[in-house]
């Protein structure tokens, strides 16, 4: 586990080094943290105590700092850190400059899935994290979803240990690093083609050393729309132009 932290605190270091936080705002669904003209997210814990103590106190803080708080068992920390990490790499990142946008009908959180979906006849997949609306999409298609809180149809993360390993195919949110489950799960996945994806992914070549196949992660389209969504507490209203998802395969 330590490699990977390491590895993107010196890549988030190396990218904004002391940088003050110009914002920070933990909504409802996403957290967001601004460093000078770069903005990140992280999506927000489940459950936080009613009252943060550092409440207040962040903005103006020096970014390297609050970055090393992604290493926090603490929740709320750890969101901050990893949003942080994101807002110094994802800014200027050569890797989202070339990742391709995707497109299409479906509602944009979706479409990571609908672009996949032509390969997967015949194989084992698994998605790591619940995504709203996946159960309808793929209707017609078995797959495997592991949710720390699962909802109907759901199995719980506690599976990954049994399924992992068997899988051809598995997706995996970027939100497990705040959680610090990612590093298991790459390893359980090493048979296996690997997408990460989501908001919280940070945009860097090297996750294919970590056995990462595919990136899937957002580029921001409307800075001003997307504070709006989290301090009003959006969830996949996200994607309905403030970011649009991007990919990006990773070459061994």
């Amino acid at each position: 586990m330590n490699a990977l932290y390491d590895w993107l605190l010196d890549s988030a270091a190396s990218a904004a080094r002391d940088e003050p936080v110009r914002s920070l705002q933990i909504g409802l669904s996403w957290t967001l943290a601004e460093v000078a003209d770069g903005l990140g997210f992280a999506f927000s814990p489940r459950q936080v105590p009613r009252t943060l103590g550092w409440a207040g106190t962040l903005r103006g803080q020096p970014s390297d700092r609050l970055r090393d708080w992604l290493l926090s068992w603490d929740a709320a920390q750890a969101v901050v850190g990893l949003a942080l990490v994101n807002a110094a790499v994802n800014r200027a990142s050569p890797c989202l400059r070339q990742a391709e946008p995707l497109r299409g009908e479906v509602p944009g959180h979706l479409r990571v899935f609908a672009h996949f979906r032509p390969r997967l006849d015949g194989q084992r997949v698994v998605v790591i994290g619940h995504y709203p609306g996946l159960e309808r999409l793929w209707q017609d298609f078995p797959y495997h979803c592991l949710e720390r809180n699962p909802q109907d149809g759901d199995l719980p993360d506690s599976a990954a240990d049994y399924l992992l390993p068997q899988a051809d195919w598995v997706f995996i949110t970027a939100s497990s690093l705040a959680n610090k489950t990612l590093p298991r799960l790459l390893e359980l996945s090493r048979q296996a083609r690997v997408v990460l994806m989501g908001p919280s992914l940070p945009w860097l070549y090297d996750w294919r050393h970590f056995g990462v196949d595919y990136l899937a992660g957002v580029q921001v389209l409307d800075a001003d729309a997307a504070r709006q969504v989290v301090a009003e507490g959006g969830g996949t209203r996200l994607f309905q132009g403030p970011v649009e998802y991007a990919l990006l395969a990773l070459d061994a």
